[in-house]
């Protein structure tokens, strides 16, 4: 979705999780990975909690955003161990990368609210700081 200054992304899906899943995929995109010839394939741990389902997605694409750049990779796929309206743990699944052609210097909460539309998927907009 075009924005002035950063990248607005709108993601949907069928469930709450596949939601969390389709906007990590869309940040990697946002980033353009430079995929190494032999990449590794890799999984993180990750664990967060926040006061509300919104706030939860926003912290987990921060923290997975942190770890991309951290650990030169890129994440892909989401194995959720648990999943809840203000906590998560998972793995995140995907492999090194070279570097990113673009960065994101964080995921904001500006215009962010998950809801559900009319055909009862649930729907949010993203703004990316870049």
């Amino acid at each position: 979705m075009p924005h002035t200054a950063d990248v607005r992304l709108l993601t949907a899906s069928e469930t709450l999780p596949g939601l969390f899943i389709e906007a990590l995929q869309g940040m990697v995109e946002i980033m353009k990975p430079i995929i190494k010839v032999k990449a590794k394939p890799v999984k993180r741990r990750i664990s967060v909690e926040s006061p509300d389902r919104t706030s939860l997605l926003i912290d987990f694409l921060n923290e997975a955003l942190s770890m991309s750049e951290i650990n030169k990779e890129t994440y892909t796929d989401v194995i959720w161990k648990n999943f809840a309206e203000n906590s998560l743990t998972a793995e995140l699944v995907g492999k090194s990368v070279a570097g990113f052609q673009k960065d994101i210097k964080a995921v904001t909460y500006h215009e962010a609210k998950i809801k559900q539309n009319k055909k009862g998927n649930w729907e949010t907009v993203i703004v990316f700081d870049i």
